[in-house]
């Protein structure tokens, strides 16, 4: 009698713990998904660490990162599932941060894009609660980047080529000085959302601004010394200014549009 209480209580809790380690199991994921402009898109990579407490090593090349979108250009999705904890020669890792690639496309060409970079990051504390990212009621986090268009010319016909620079624009705390960036806790995460949201800025801006004059219908180029002049900065001469060629062989003498 006693054998089989031992026996059923045994088997209860083999019971207990196969439904706990299948419940954790289902735990250790969120979702990564976007919400971008149209001709937006973004690589992802994410990395793991060993888990907080351990004290084992695992080489680089046995612990290499998971890419997502590695061909955006190709072959892409706007969401993946992230694995919170996962385990590489016996040794249980735990994810430290995503790197993100922003992609956005300008022109028709293969070339016609700029890049710019994001940021999530995980810790099992952070020490200023101000800094931590939070979920609704319906498990969704979104923090958000505020993309802008830099323009500039390229070689002797002065191809108009843009430049993409993104930066930490966020509710609720302080706003970093850099590019987009949210952080989490990793109790924070099992079956939860986090969502990268993108807004463009109200207008694109020149990269050399003292190589263009704005004007009440757009900016021109200066002239600078002649098409050689690589810089061409304008240097207190804003009556002398030159063509342009957009990405798609437009000739233009003005931006963001293209004739006075």
């Amino acid at each position: 009698m006693k054998r089989a209480l031992v026996y059923g209580v045994l088997v209860f809790i083999a019971c207990c713990t196969a439904v706990g380690i299948g419940y954790a199991r289902k735990q250790n994921t969120f979702m990564f998904t976007v919400d971008m402009p149209p001709g937006f898109k973004y690589k992802a990579a994410v990395y793991y660490v060993p888990a907080p407490g351990e004290t084992c090593t695992v080489a680089t090349k046995d612990n290499l990162a998971p890419t997502f979108n590695y061909r955006w250009w190709q072959d892409y999705t706007p969401d993946f599932k992230v694995p919170i904890y996962r385990t590489r020669n016996g040794c249980p890792l735990v994810v430290k941060n995503i790197r993100l690639d922003i992609y956005g496309m300008y022109g028709k060409s293969w070339d016609d894009f700029g890049r710019s970079g994001a940021q999530v990051v995980f810790k099992k504390e952070l020490p200023d609660e101000i800094h931590r990212e939070f979920f609704d009621a319906s498990g969704v986090s979104t923090f958000t980047g505020e993309c802008e268009w830099w323009f500039r010319t390229s070689g002797k016909t002065r191809v108009l080529r843009k430049l993409l620079n993104c930066k930490d624009l966020n509710q609720g705390r302080p706003s970093s000085r850099g590019v987009p960036i949210a952080a989490y806790t990793f109790d924070q995460l099992a079956n939860k959302t986090i969502k990268m949201k993108v807004v463009m800025a109200k207008e694109e801006a020149p990269y050399y601004k003292r190589a263009w004059v704005k004007f009440e219908d757009g900016w021109k180029r200066c002239m600078g010394e002649g098409f050689e002049d690589q810089h061409a900065f304008c240097d207190g001469n804003e009556k002398d200014f030159s063509h342009f060629i957009m990405s798609d062989g437009t000739l233009c003498t003005i931006y963001p549009g293209c004739n006075e």
